[in-house]
Parts: C-alpha cells; structure tokens; sequence
C-alpha cells in the first residue's frame, strides 16, 4: 500500500498511490516534451498533438472514444505545458483497466485522420483568437518573448494560424516519435488502484515505445531584461514584471517560494495589503515562481487604472525592494504554514497526487515523500528567504510589458529599473 514505483526495462516509469478509503482512481500519461522542444517550424505542434490523440485510434473513433470513458461515468483530458504534456482520465475503481486502455490506444495507436487533422487546426486557430481577446494573456505573451527571446519557451504554447497551416499527418507522426519515448514518460496513478495490475497493464500496452532518451531541448538563457509598452484600447493597463528565478532542483526553490508567497501569494501579503487594501489602485495582484529543468520564471501581475499606473508600478518597486530586508518571522511562518497546507491538501484529491508523482518523477527521478517536503519547507528561514530574494533581484534585469492605453504607461514601466541588480548585489556584500 501507500506509494511504489516501477521502472520498466524500456525506462518507462510507473508510480502509484494506493488510497484505500477511496472508491474512485485518477491516472495518466506524464511525457517530459513540451513547447520548449518545438523547432521554429514545429510551433505549436505539442498543443496540436494533445489535441489529435482524441481524435481517433486504430481502435476507436473520435466519438468511441469519449462515449466509452463516459459511459462509465468518467472523464477524459489533457493539458500541454512548456516541459510536459498530459493525458488522464477520472474513473470508478472497477474501470481503471478501461480508462487505462484508452489513453494507451490514443497516444500508442492515433490515425490523424486528414480531415480531423484541418478540423482541430480550425478550433486552434479559434483558441488562438480568443487568447488575442484575453489582456491578460497577451501581456504575459508578450513578457515571456521578452524574457526568453529568439526560443522555444518564449514562444506561445498555441502556436499560430501559418505554423498550423503547415502540420500535416507525417508531421504529426514523426514529433510523436521523436519526443514520446519510454525513458520520458510517466504512467501515475491514485486512488483505489492496484500498482501490480497497472505494471502488468502498462508493460503490454506501452510495449510500442521507443527504449532510447529522447532529444533534450536547448538550454534557457534569460534575456537582458527591459521594457515593452502594448498599446491597446482597454479599459484597464494590465502591468507584469519578471525575474529569473531558479530551477526546480535549486536547493533555494523553497526559500525563494517562501518569499514570492509573502510578496503577493495571497490576501494577507504585502503587495495584496499595500497596494489594493491600503492605496485602492487594483483588484488583483500576486507574485509567482514557475521552476523549469534548467531555469526559473518570477512574476507579477496586476490591472490598474491607466492613470494609475505609473503610481502602482512605483509602489510594487518599493514593495519589493523593502520586503527583501524587512520579512519577519510571522510573515514567513505563515508563508510555511500555507505551502503546508497546500501539500498536504493535494493528498486529498487522487487527481493532484496523481500529477503529483508524474511531476516530481519527471523532475527528481522519484517521488519524493511528504516528510521530504515537509522538512524542506520547515528548514525555511527569515534569512534563507532574505538571501533567495536577494538572489532574485541580483540575477537579472527585470523585464516589464505593461499592455492599455495612455502616457502613463511608459512612465511605469520606467519605474520598474528602480528594482536594480545594482542594488541588490550590494545587499549580498
């Protein structure tokens, strides 16, 4: 019972959580490729792809598909992101075979059948659309090209109208082949399951994988920083700083995410206080930090009067500056006691453990254990986050995209190199 893992001869891993009180079972496919394996012509193929694994197998149809995990009460989803894409299922115990079944048809066996293919092309570029409605999604576009220029991961996961126009079947097969390999892939599963059953299942089913590492992706080089002003006519400016921050195997991570937690993580941090509850200048604002293999990504966001701007952007500077050398002790254990939480609730739910396991497989080799990140978090102290934030501000330049209309916004992005590296190193001294 409880957590077991199994690395198959092809170097396919299997992790499961047995949790026995549960009737229900998530599970699914973990495969390390993402946006950032994407060459110039294969933009927005791995969305693509996601998308075509339910459109139809050797064995099932796009619709035979759906109506078998439905029928059963359960669902069927994917997701693509910068390293990974995922493919799962939530079913009852009894179907977790069938559920097993289909997502090893859809990713072993898919057709892309032509006229599938054009028709998933169309409802991306629709989702393209719509994202170019979204402010906020725009400006983070925009951030992430100034942060990562000229590759892979400052590019958008969606790809565009030319790049789809371009993919065809072989296309299709020839991505899946190269980056879908065993060494990659993580089958996970939680809940009421039976890790005996789903090795014996996974080894069958998956057999059709290649046994050697796929192709690792260039490395991330942070960009030089600066400033891009959006000019569009919105109601709101939608403002949002990034760092570089560190990769997931950093032993700072937790210090740092203890920091970008009491900055902006929630209602009771300092920029949520200052900015919104002290000063009325937004409704929403936070702070981030997304780790990648080989690289990290802090950030901020906030929507303000365009007005207003250049006043919140002064603000968030001095916010941040006067938090890496004033965090207090209750500040920082209530950042731990909220990671905590989030933890320990995740194992609540098989869905999050499930994604979980892949994700810590993925990025460690193993699962690591409760107590393993419990006494990560608690090893967190007032100086560890001071000297991770310093870090922070020391690394890089900042860079800004702020994305509305009026003067004001060139005014605020300038106030954004008030958040100096200069500054910072000398804090490390």
């Amino acid at each position: 019972m409880g957590v077991e893992i199994t690395k198959l001869p092809s170097g396919l891993t299997i992790v499961t959580d047995t949790m026995p009180h549960l009737e229900t079972a998530a599970l699914g496919v973990w495969a390390g490729v993402g946006g950032r394996d994407e060459k110039p012509n294969e933009h927005g193929i791995s969305h693509l792809l996601e998308h075509m694994a339910f459109k139809g197998t050797a064995r099932r149809s796009s619709r035979e598909i759906v109506e078998e995990i439905e029928a059963v009460g359960g669902d069927l989803n994917a997701g693509t992101s910068t390293e990974t894409t995922a493919y799962y299922a939530r079913v009852m115990k009894a179907d977790v075979p069938l559920a097993l079944d289909v997502l090893s048809d859809i990713l072993a066996n898919p057709t892309f059948v032509p006229d599938e293919l054009e028709r998933e092309k169309s409802v991306i570029v629709q989702e393209i659309g719509a994202a170019q409605d979204t402010p906020d999604d725009v400006v983070f576009e925009h951030l992430n090209e100034l942060c990562y220029p000229e590759q892979p991961m400052g590019r958008s996961l969606l790809g565009t109208a030319k790049t789809l126009k371009a993919f065809d079947r072989d296309m299709l097969r020839g991505y899946l082949s190269t980056h879908y390999r065993a060494p990659d892939m993580v089958v996970a599963a939680a809940g009421a399951v039976d890790h005996t059953r789903i090795v014996e299942d996974v080894t069958q089913k998956f057999a059709s994988f290649d046994a050697t590492p796929a192709p690792q992706p260039q490395a991330a080089m942070f960009g030089t920083g600066g400033s891009r002003v959006v000019h569009r006519d919105l109601e709101q400016a939608h403002l949002t700083l990034a760092l570089e921050g560190v990769p997931q195997t950093d032993p700072s991570l937790f210090s740092l995410q203890v920091f970008t937690n009491t900055l902006g993580g929630g209602m009771s941090s300092r920029l949520f206080q200052e900015v919104r509850e002290k000063r009325g200048l937004c409704y929403s604002i936070y702070t981030f930090h997304a780790p990648y293999t080989d690289t990290g990504f802090f950030g901020l966001y906030t929507g303000t009067d365009p007005a207003d701007a250049p006043e919140m952007m002064e603000v968030i500077v001095d916010v941040i500056n006067d938090a890496v050398e004033t965090l207090t002790e209750a500040e920082v254990a209530r950042a731990k006691a909220q990671m905590k939480a989030g933890l320990l609730m995740a194992l609540e739910s098989c869905s999050s453990r499930a994604e979980q396991l892949a994700r810590h497989v993925l990025a460690y080799g193993r699962p690591q254990t409760v107590e393993e990140l419990v006494a990560r978090i608690d090893a967190v102290s007032v100086e560890s986050s001071r000297n991770a934030a310093r870090a922070l501000l020391a690394r890089s330049r900042p860079a800004v995209v702020a994305l509305g209309s009026g003067r004001g916004l060139d005014t605020a992005v300038a106030f954004a190199e008030g958040l100096t590296k200069s500054k910072a190193k000398t804090l490390l001294h």
